[in-house]
């Protein structure tokens, strides 16, 4: 029997933005489990309260209730909490598939990894200048026009305006992370890398480089912007499916 999935979204969205992949992972027999981490989706809890930790002892909560070893999805920033999660969470999680997402190494940030990157050919800051942070600093915003033309470039308009307006703010405390990696326990994880070439937010220059980084993952290429789950969701369970299934 497959391991279940655990979906987890990236910054600003939440379990809503799997809804057009979860039947296509459920119809080729994999239990699926889309998350909504503290402060995101319908999860209300204050930013000040948020951490990586915080993040953790929810999905410590998810697993527990799974009852059972399973496979990780992370979506873009959902990619640091996936790895960490692998790192403390080893027993019960069997290998992680990143989806144009954050696959770092221990103790680097995405920002550290953008900025060693600038003025390289095909670099772009993506979102990051456009977000909008509170008064307090302590959570951010993305408008809803720039998050359709950067998040969700490949699809009709009226399907990125809808899907942009679903965003949410997102706590600082669990997007500007970094994880703690060690060989032992996360360098042992199978991993696959869905690399997204018409990425406008995790561009394919910072996909590649975070390949280089942590070597050793399954490499599988989308000609999608950065939210395949989205804009075709048939070309994502294809890449995903035989890996979560232990084929691969």
């Amino acid at each position: 029997m497959a391991d279940p999935v655990v979906l987890i979204h990236g910054a600003w969205q939440g379990s809503w933005g799997w809804a057009h992949l979860m039947p296509l992972l459920e119809a080729a027999g994999l239990e699926a489990h889309a998350v909504d981490l503290p402060g995101s989706g319908t999860e209300t809890v204050p930013a000040s309260e948020i951490t990586l930790e915080t993040c953790l002892d929810y999905l410590d909560g998810v697993l527990s209730k799974i009852g059972r070893p399973v496979s990780l999805v992370g979506h873009s920033g959902g990619g640091v909490v996936a790895s960490a999660a692998g790192e403390r969470f080893g027993d019960r999680v069997n290998r992680i598939a990143y989806v144009a997402g954050m696959m770092l190494p221990s103790g680097m940030n995405f920002g550290e990894l953008q900025k060693s990157l600038e003025g390289q050919p095909g670099f772009s800051k993506g979102i990051s200048d456009r977000i909008v942070y509170s008064d307090d600093g302590l959570s951010s915003t993305v408008p809803p026009e720039e998050a359709a033309a950067i998040f969700f470039n490949d699809v009709p308009e009226d399907v990125a305006m809808a899907a942009a307006q679903k965003l949410t703010p997102q706590a600082e405390g669990a997007r500007a992370i970094l994880s703690e990696l060690t060989p032992a326990r996360f360098g042992t994880l199978p991993r696959l890398y869905v690399e997204a070439t018409d990425d406008r937010s995790v561009v394919l220059l910072a996909q590649r480089r975070m390949q280089e980084l942590v070597p050793g993952a399954i490499v599988k290429t989308l000609t999608t912007g950065h939210a395949p789950q989205l804009s075709n969701p048939e070309a994502l369970a294809e890449a995903l499916v035989p890996f979560l299934k232990g084929e691969e």
